[in-house]
């Protein structure tokens, strides 16, 4: 983690859109001087007999704000715009923003680096029904890391959940660590 990013302990809002305008989405939110992330990928596309390597959002209905002022007032501020999105929430009866706490999002926007190739993304549910260890990795260019070890095609994977999707960077397992939890 960089030093600017070790200080900035601002969390971040899952906001999920009504349409496929997600660029009109980041474009707003831009605009209101908000911070945003969008994971995005790279994806071959034939164009006149021609194949261009194009990046594309992995989602079209998710973009991820850091938080800028309170939940109200942030409620508030969607409501402004004439595009339908709302945050995610913690649950049907608890209606109360899910916060993402900013090393979660810093670790998940570095595994969601278009560079890297052998990554996958889930659904939230998908991510759910994965089992698997939660370690730290110790070893390798994904040093630092945290996330569950998981099993997927015969290969190890670490997967980082955030509120509406999940992804999944291949790993060796021996560059993996348990993390350690309270009753150890």
């Amino acid at each position: 983690m960089d030093a600017e990013t070790q200080h900035d302990q601002t969390p971040w809002y899952a906001i999920k859109l009504y349409s496929a305008r997600q660029k009109a989405a980041s474009q707003w939110f831009e605009e209101k001087e908000l911070e945003y992330f969008v994971p995005m990928h790279y994806v071959d596309l034939e164009l006149q007999g021609s194949v261009k390597h194009i990046l594309r959002p992995v989602v079209s209905n998710l973009i991820f704000v850091k938080k800028a002022m309170e939940e109200k007032e942030f409620r508030l501020l969607l409501r402004e715009s004439e595009l339908k999105m709302s945050p995610i929430t913690k649950s049907k009866l608890n209606r109360k923003i899910c916060e993402i706490p900013a090393r979660e999002m810093w670790e998940f926007k570095m595994m969601c680096n278009p560079e890297i190739e052998l990554r996958k993304y889930l659904s939230e549910k998908e991510a759910k029904l994965k089992e698997g260890t939660p370690v730290i990795v110790k070893y390798g260019p994904l040093k630092g890391l945290s996330g569950k070890l998981v099993r997927s095609s015969k290969k190890y994977y670490l997967l980082k959940e955030v509120p509406g999707i999940a992804v999944m960077l291949k790993v060796s397992r021996w560059c993996c660590v348990p993390m350690k939890t309270e009753n150890q």
